[in-house]
């Protein structure tokens, strides 16, 4: 009888193929002399044997999905308040297994749940996902190294929780402005090639003498008119272009990160979000025993913005040869004075940990105040835009009654 599987090997690649046994333990007792680690194994289907649809695996391979980070942070918490109310590890999963209703996330917590039993850590078994980040398996590490697993599954959720409301304020601060843009062209359209046709056949038809501005206007309804799948066109491929070449030119992307570090009101945003988040996770990894070299490594793969990261990558080429921490950040004009201060003092004092979650505190609440800065001013800005696109359209549509009632004058 033929069975296929799926299995580690000593070196902890994923191994899939098929192997004839008598029964499943001895197809399994086959590969554990290959030196093969089983994860999953299945009896072989005959070629006669038609599968339903509805039993067919249509959604890819499992490990190479990703999990909503709200569903991730759902799953630390749950996992870690059963293990803190003292379920172990094994009846953890098989509750969380049982209990799970999305197809995917089951797969994966069902092929974890069978490493685990083949011998493999929690750590080791969810690092055949791409589902978990390396920055959550780090901390789940050592977790286990400390045997505080169900304190790293709470730091996991802390850290999953944080980067969620990050993320959510940032979105929510780019939002309106887009809203505020996206209306401004609507209106443009509208008016343009909706509006403004009538009347210029009316003008036309009474043979009144149009402005200069109600010229440019027209002139520019007709140009929308007539060339609107030009300008989608040239629109999209300069769309395109631009994230191909930020995608692969790494000069032109770094440009960019500077560029938008510059830009009044969105640049403290980046800036102090980017700092927020690598505070946050500099912390966390610190406090659960992660040494300093692989924290800033896994904290500095998070931070957002090119041009910080690399800051970031400078700092630690400095700490690998020997440079305190807050020495190498004085070097960039990135990381505020009180950034570089407070690390000084969590190094001499031995608390960096504490001294960078005040510092996360601190750039997530300057995060926050700049968000509502830049919505509150972009009301009026935006406003005034609006104003003068609408006002320049009336006004064009205006002025040629003047030149139809002199008509009217002269013909009476």
């Amino acid at each position: 009888m033929k069975y296929k599987y799926t299995a580690m090997n000593v070196k902890n690649q994923k191994k899939e193929g098929a192997v004839e046994a008598e029964t499943q333990s001895q197809a399994v007792a086959i590969l554990r002399e290959k030196g093969l680690i089983v994860q999953d194994i299945v009896e072989a289907a005959g070629s006669d044997e038609p599968t339903s649809i509805w039993q067919m695996d249509v959604g890819g391979d499992i490990h190479n999905k990703k999990i909503k980070k709200k569903r991730l942070l759902q799953l630390f918490n749950q996992i870690g308040m059963m293990m803190k109310a003292g379920i172990n590890l094994s009846l953890s999963m098989q509750i969380m297994i049982d209990s799970e209703k999305e197809v995917t996330l089951k797969k994966i917590l069902k092929e974890i749940n069978e490493s685990l039993y083949n011998g493999l850590t929690l750590s080791q078994a969810m690092r055949n996902f791409e589902a978990f980040p390396p920055i959550y398996l780090s901390i789940i590490e050592a977790g286990e190294a400390n045997g505080r697993l169900d304190m790293a599954f709470e730091q996991s959720a802390l850290i999953c929780k944080k980067d969620i409301a990050l993320s959510g304020k940032i979105k929510s601060a780019m939002m309106y402005p887009a809203f505020l843009i996206v209306l401004v062209i609507a209106l443009v359209i509208i008016l343009t090639v909706f509006v403004l046709p009538t009347f210029k056949d009316t003008y036309s038809s009474m043979g009144a003498e149009l402005p200069g501005l109600t010229l440019a206007v027209m002139a520019f309804s007709d140009f929308l008119i007539a060339y609107w799948w030009l300008i989608i066109i040239i629109v999209g491929a300069l769309a395109v272009a631009f994230v191909m070449l930020k995608k692969n030119n790494a000069d032109f992307a770094m440009l960019l990160a500077r560029i938008s570090m510059k830009i009044p009101l969105v640049g403290p945003i980046i800036r102090q979000s980017s700092l927020a988040r690598f505070c946050r996770l500099m912390s966390t990894l610190t406090d659960a025993g992660i040494p300093i070299h692989r924290a800033m490594a896994l904290s500095r793969d998070t931070v957002p913005n090119l041009f910080i990261r690399a800051r970031v990558q400078d700092v630690l080429e400095d700490v690998q040869i020997g440079v305190t921490i807050h020495d190498a950040m004085a070097k960039h004009p990135v990381f505020d004075p009180i950034l570089v201060s407070m690390i000084r003092v969590g190094e001499e004092s031995g608390m960096l940990g504490d001294s960078l979650f005040k510092m996360a505190e601190m750039f997530e609440a300057q995060t926050d105040e700049s968000t509502e800065r830049l919505t509150e001013s972009m009301t009026p800005v935006m406003t005034v835009v609006i104003g003068v696109v609408v006002g320049t359209v009336v006004v064009s549509m205006i002025l040629p009654m003047f030149g139809v009632y002199s008509v009217i004058d002269e013909n009476t």
